[in-house]
Formats: C-alpha cells, sequence, structure tokens
C-alpha cells in the first residue's frame, strides 16, 4: 500500500473502543510502559471515548477489503490531535496544538500510517490558525523522533518535562506556515 491508499479521519464513535485498544496494545507492545500491564498509564491510552470528549481521536484505515492484516476494526493507526488547549494539552500553550498517543499496528509499519496520521493534525493546526504544534515523546521512541524530523518538527529541550519522576518527556515543536508564506517563530 502507498500512503494515497491510507485515509485519516475522526474515529467514528462505534471505533473509539479499538482505538482505545490499538493505542494500548501498541504501547504495550512496544515495551513503552514500564509497569506492563500494571503502569497506571495504561487506562489512560485506552480511553479513547473521554479523549474525543476533550480533542480529535483520528484514525488511519487502508482500503476496502485490503487483505493485509490489522488493528482492531481495520484500523491501522490512531492519534489524538489536541488543538484548543483543555484538559488534553500537556505543552502546548496560547497559540500552539499539539498532538499525543501516536500508534500504529506493527503490521502496518512503514507503510507511511505514522506520517499521514502527523500530517493531518498539522493540517487541522495550520487551519485553527495555530503557529507552532508542540509534542512529547519518550527518550526511546526513536522511529516517531525520525519521522518527527524529517516532518521538520525540533527538540525544545527547554520544553521538556516529567508527568511522572525519572519519567522525562522530550519535547518537539514545528513552526507553522499560514498562507502567503508566512512562518511564525518562537
Amino acid at each position: 500500500m502507498d500512503t494515497t491508499d491510507i485515509t485519516v479521519r475522526a474515529a467514528a464513535p462505534a471505533e473509539l473502543d479499538a482505538a482505545g485498544e490499538l493505542v494500548a496494545d501498541t504501547y504495550l507492545a512496544d515495551g513503552l510502559l514500564d509497569l506492563g500491564p500494571a503502569d497506571p498509564y495504561l487506562p489512560d491510552l485506552r480511553d479513547a471515548r473521554t479523549r474525543a470528549a476533550h480533542a480529535e481521536v483520528l484514525v488511519a484505515t487502508g482500503p476496502a477489503g485490503e487483505d493485509a492484516p490489522h488493528g482492531p476494526h481495520g484500523l491501522l493507526g490512531c492519534v489524538t490531535f489536541v488543538g484548543a488547549g483543555g484538559p488534553l494539552a500537556e505543552v502546548a500553550g496560547p497559540g500552539e496544538a499539539e498532538f499525543r498517543m501516536l500508534a500504529v499496528t506493527r503490521a502496518a509499519r512503514g507503510r507511511g500510517v505514522g506520517e499521514a496520521l502527523v500530517r493531518a493534525c498539522l493540517l487541522r493546526a495550520r487551519r485553527a490558525g495555530a503557529r507552532r504544534v508542540v509534542i512529547s515523546s519518550q527518550s526511546r521512541m526513536h522511529t516517531a523522533h525520525r519521522l518527527y524530523g524529517r516532518l521538520g518538527f525540533v527538540r525544545a529541550p527547554e520544553r521538556d518535562w516529567e508527568p511522572l519522576p525519572g519519567l522525562r518527556l522530550h519535547a518537539f515543536a514545528l513552526e507553522l506556515a499560514h498562507e502567503g508564506g508566512e512562518q511564525h517563530n518562537i
């Protein structure tokens, strides 16, 4: 599948539980939760319904009838776009957007799904008039860091933070160009 076969859209209400499971299963399988199934962050990852009440949960799907294995309900990936602050904003301030909980099923990796999800978030941020997109990421998420770098994100170490003692998250930022090519600077 090339990326033109990937559709990114808002998750339908009937897909929210599957989207949450996809994110939780991916974080568990990738060893991103220090306490495994007992990690206190796991219920948050599963709870896409609550995320959808405060932000936009996006899903990636492939073409109908695709034979390749994928996640629950045929979902290839998921991300939560936080465009206007609120309870899910972790590092975004005024005039900024962020995305969180990006996950791609193992079967769909290397096919542009993660990039399609991030690009959908960037498009939403531009449409909302955000001047910058900021994100947090665990230091061991090397594949995601390479993707962010390819898309123009740069490290913003002054915004690194710890949601829990000893769990340091790295911040990245991308300045958005708007109509007329204007680019906002920090």
